[in-house]
């Protein structure tokens, strides 16, 4: 049976939501798993029961109204309101929960993302695990438009959004990283840099940091992978600014490439697990602690064991 006229349903407001932050009705149909048609049936009704057009889907991407504008913040807190209260009303014992949707940033997935299922699947043994790797940006986006639950990734600095849940894991700092055997005092801002790639949050964060200090380091290539970058780097080809896991990453490279501290003002990033406020109840604290001794023993104990000028800012918070 069809809803009744001039009634505003919570579904015909997630499906609005899902067509504002998709851009057409094809694609908000394709996330929510339902046909096309269905989704332009709950639109309809939506303006029906409010008396005013949401979206002008003559448009390509579909565009909202003035009024589709001005409901989108409302339904943005209804939705959000509905999702903690499924929250507050779920069992408190999450061993029940059957699917969660990860997203890990890339810089675990050798070490420490294994461990971490192999942790989560014993203690939810009923839950089938969606594991998302990529870049932080293309994760926390993920996260924004529901598609993903849970995500670990290198926070932006951006002021964070009132649905967002975060809890820090680890800072650390931005190094040099030159071929073995470069002089202790070569001048390095002189050569050639081997620049990560401004695509990716990290590199705009290096982008943004020597600009600030108005450095201007001469390259010729700007790449998106830890291996190709340490290859040019190991070859004598420059030399490079990373993170310490982008070193542990490429682990081959690690007798022919060392690090060294910043020749210019040190700066850091920070890492740490962001969900939707309320969505999973304690699940994202107990996530933050089952990563924390892994970031410990995986990652800053060995790292600082070979490298100890990196302690105290190599480190699990």
């Amino acid at each position: 049976m069809g809803e009744q006229a001039g009634r505003i349903s919570l579904w015909g407001i997630e499906v609005f939501l899902a067509c504002a932050e998709e851009g057409s009705v094809s694609a908000a149909a394709r996330r929510l798993g339902v046909s096309v048609s269905s989704v332009s049936q709950q639109l309809t009704n939506l303006e029906a029961a409010l008396g005013a057009e949401l979206i002008d889907r003559a448009q390509r991407p579909a565009r909202l109204t003035p009024a589709g504008e001005t409901f989108r913040r409302r339904a943005a807190r209804i939705a959000q309101e509905a999702a903690e209260a499924r929250a507050e009303l779920a069992a408190p014992d999450l061993s029940a929960l059957t699917r969660l949707r990860l997203g890990m940033i890339e810089d675990f997935d050798a070490d420490v993302t294994p461990r971490l299922l192999s942790a989560m699947s014993a203690e939810l043994a009923r839950c089938q695990f969606l594991l998302e790797t990529g870049a932080s940006h293309r994760l926390l986006d993920q996260l924004d438009n529901r598609a993903l639950d849970v995500v670990v990734a290198a926070e932006t600095g951006e002021p964070r959004a009132d649905w967002m849940e975060v809890h820090p894991l680890m800072d650390e700092p931005f190094v040099a990283a030159v071929a073995r055997g470069t002089p202790a005092g070569a001048d390095l801002p002189a050569l050639p840099l081997i620049q990560y790639t401004e695509r990716h949050l990290m590199g705009r964060q290096i982008t943004a940091h020597l600009a600030r200090h108005d450095l201007r380091l001469a390259h010729r290539f700007e790449l998106d992978s830890y291996h190709a970058i340490l290859a040019m780097v190991a070859g004598g080809a420059g030399w490079t600014i990373l993170t310490p896991l982008g070193y542990l990453r490429a682990r081959r490279f690690r007798d022919e490439v060392e690090l060294r501290p910043l020749p210019v003002a040190p700066f850091s990033r920070r890492i740490g697990l962001t969900a939707r406020r309320g969505g999973l109840r304690d699940m994202p604290e107990r996530l933050t602690g089952m990563l924390k001794p892994l970031l410990q023993e995986l990652i800053v104990a060995p790292a600082t064991a070979r490298m100890p000028w990196l302690a105290g800012d190599l480190r699990v918070l």
